[in-house]
């Protein structure tokens, strides 16, 4: 796994910028505290599981090996020889489901663990088990139409290779991404350089709102949401039975090298039709759905129709557990139910991740399935918000006709119709479930320290725990224990009857970041956050590509508001090589930051180039550099400049989410 390695920088000035953007670490501990084995009531639950589907269902596995040409070995490396990706890191992945892991989601991870080079259709290929999504290879008059380039430069090249290898070496002759999510553009570089889309014109294709919203994502939120997706993805936990099987989408997340290439073509219309290399492209926007910027598109020619991530082989996220916008549960329906007029006369359907369906039968089927799916639960979640019940209280009764609830490609192994209720309920009516007591309710410390007296103290809450644990109700005991662990973060035998809980429960879901939430809390209940955070020179090259905006954005959501409440003072940031500048301003506790020509009576001015600046951010250029380097100008107080950047907040990104 990718190791963390943040870089120590001894003014704080200079500091800000290098640890302002740091996130989760996402390596997996090197000796983790070993899981412990599944209960009786866990091996009963999923026992249930087994006997209540239909889990052989022997068409999904022939989909999945459907035109499989080879697979894969080894490892992924970096520059530095770190390992990006293991390809057999899942090699235990085979037979029958253990008693620690939900049967569905056995079958899920068995899918996913079918890896390799496929051919889809006359001229269609997919690479799938190289990262969390699929690069699809069409083969256009002169090269090929490469269709998202996964998250991690290292796994694209190793993938293009790969395909290179088993199909020839034809040049890349257009670049599509589907959306504005990372692990579908991240890994450009690996599959083309910019300076050759540039000298040969190559074509690089994507839907409107592209750019803005693919280097904005995450910038402003970037550490808490990075935090929570080393929860989602699982990337703490070890790869075994006990540990991460599967994410729903793919076997894992590739943390390399994260880049991005500017489209040349926008596709800006609804439907907009394009000659790519040759072959005929119907591009359909469907922004909101999956991501804020999205498109599918049919080749008719090759009677083939791509869905992106709109469409796949699970219940996908209306809200996402990592943290992000609520999507919209209707319009995704809608979208996916003007797609069936777009598939007519297609043999088969690839999406962006999982394998492909073929037959028009088929086709109709899984779509019309998926559209029922999103539309139903958003449906029926206003039906009962209307009748007055909350989001939790819908959650726990909205059960899904058996109609869909027996169709395993809109099963919950990516989102779960519990969360997606909550989502939707959130996208209508927010936070507040409209009871008074809600308005103004103690937070989780001191609501825990009054559970813990009501109780009678620590001990008679944990012995109603443990009683609850052996009775097999883990989501009693967890709730105990929450309280429990607040109140006395120190107490090891509330921490670890609540990882024994929390463990039990990851042992029986369904939905694989459930499970990853479950299981990495456990773990961290036993072995401690992360110790350091995780440096974002990896994603040097997509920083570059960032607006300067993006950053003030973020500074100024850093600013340490009730130390700065009383300070007024101007910095400018101009930009030699943009010809660009930025003229910040503090007052009222508030940073204010606008683009313009410097301001005369600003208390410094720091002159610099965006590479310089990604540098600082990255952690690549410290104290000494931002004093000697000639890309750098300081005029005006350096003294005020330093008070400045001291109110800046650093977020390190190792904050407890089990403890507190």
């Amino acid at each position: 796994m990718l190791q963390c390695n943040v870089s120590t920088i001894p003014i704080r000035a200079a500091s800000l910028i290098s640890l302002l953007f740091l996130s989760a670490c996402s390596q997996a501990p090197t000796s983790p505290t070993a899981g412990g084995d599944a209960s009786a009531q866990t091996q009963a639950f999923n026992a249930s599981v087994a006997s209540g589907l239909n889990l052989s269902n022997p068409q999904a596995f022939s989909d999945a090996e459907r035109g499989f040409i080879a697979a894969p070995s080894g490892q992924v490396t970096d520059a530095e020889g770190k390992v990006i990706w293991d390809f057999d890191a899942f090699a235990f992945v085979k037979g029958d489901a253990p008693d620690t892991v939900n049967p569905s989601l056995w079958r899920q991870a068995l899918l996913n663990n079918r890896i390799g080079l496929f051919k889809v259709t006359d001229r269609i290929w997919q690479l799938r088990g190289f990262d969390l999504a699929n690069i699809t290879l069409i083969e256009g008059n002169t090269g090929w139409i490469v269709v998202d380039t996964l998250t991690s430069k290292e796994t694209a090249a190793a993938a293009m290779a790969f395909a290179r290898e088993h199909l020839g070496d034809k040049p890349v002759s257009a670049v599509i991404f589907t959306h504005s999510h990372a692990d579908h553009f991240g890994g450009a570089l690996g599959v083309i350089s910019a300076e050759e889309v540039a000298e040969r014109g190559v074509p690089v294709i994507a839907p409107v709102g592209f750019m803005e919203e693919a280097t904005s994502e995450n910038v402003l939120m970037g550490v808490a949401m990075v935090r929570r997706s080393a929860y989602m993805y699982g990337s703490r936990l070890p790869r075994n039975a006990k540990g991460l099987v599967d994410t729903g989408l793919g076997k894992a997340v590739a943390y390399g090298s994260v880049g991005l290439l500017a489209p040349t073509i926008v596709v800006d219309q609804p439907v907009q039709e394009l000659v790519v290399d040759g072959l005929r492209f119907a591009f359909h926007n469907v922004p909101g759905s999956e991501a804020p910027a999205e498109f599918t598109f049919a080749v008719p020619e090759l009677k083939a129709y791509n869905g992106a991530e709109m469409l796949g082989h699970t219940l996908h996220n209306i809200y996402t557990l990592r943290g992000a916008k609520v999507r919209d549960a209707l319009k995704w329906a809608n979208y996916i139910d003007q797609s069936l007029a777009h598939v007519e006369g297609a043999d088969v359907v690839f999406n962006q991740h999982h394998w492909p369906v073929w037959g028009e039968e088929n086709i109709r089927d899984f779509i019309e399935k998926q559209r029922d799916t999103y539309r139903y639960i958003h449906d029926q979640t206003v039906r009962q918000m209307n009748a007055g019940l909350n989001a939790s209280e819908i959650a726990e009764n909205l059960q899904l006709p058996k109609a869909l609830n027996d169709h395993l490609s809109a099963r919950g192994y990516y989102g779960t119709v519990r969360h997606n209720v909550k989502g939707v309920y959130q996208h209508y009516l927010g936070w507040f479930d409209a009871h008074p007591a809600n308005l103004n309710a103690q937070p989780p410390l001191e609501a825990a320290r009054g559970y813990v007296a009501l109780a009678g103290g620590m001990q008679p809450m944990l012995a109603a725990a443990q009683q609850a644990f052996d009775s097999g109700d883990y989501r009693w005991a967890a709730e105990l224990l929450k309280h429990a662990v607040y109140a006395e973060p120190e107490n090891q035998a509330a921490k670890e009857l609540l990882a024994r809980s929390l463990e039990q429960m990851g042992y029986m879901a369904e939905s694989a970041p459930w499970r990853n939430f479950y299981l990495t809390g456990a773990l961290e209940l036993r072995d401690g956050p992360p110790e350091k955070g995780h440096s974002i020179a990896m994603m040097r090259d997509l920083l570059m590509q960032t607006p300067i905006e993006r950053f003030l954005e973020r500074m100024a959501a850093s600013l340490d508001g009730p130390a700065a409440g009383d300070t007024v003072m101007t910095i400018n940031l101009v930009f030699s090589d943009l010809g660009e500048g930025h003229v910040l301003h503090i007052e009222n506790g508030v940073l204010h930051h606008r683009k313009g020509p410097p301001a005369a009576d600003a208390n410094a001015t720091l002159t610099l180039t965006k590479p310089f600046f990604i540098d600082m951010m990255t952690g690549s250029a410290g104290a000494a550099s931002l004093l000697t380097s000639d890309q750098v100008r300081i005029e005006g107080s350096t003294i005020d400049l330093g008070r400045f950047f001291g109110l800046i907040e650093k977020a390190p990104g190792t904050f407890p989410i089990v403890t507190r």
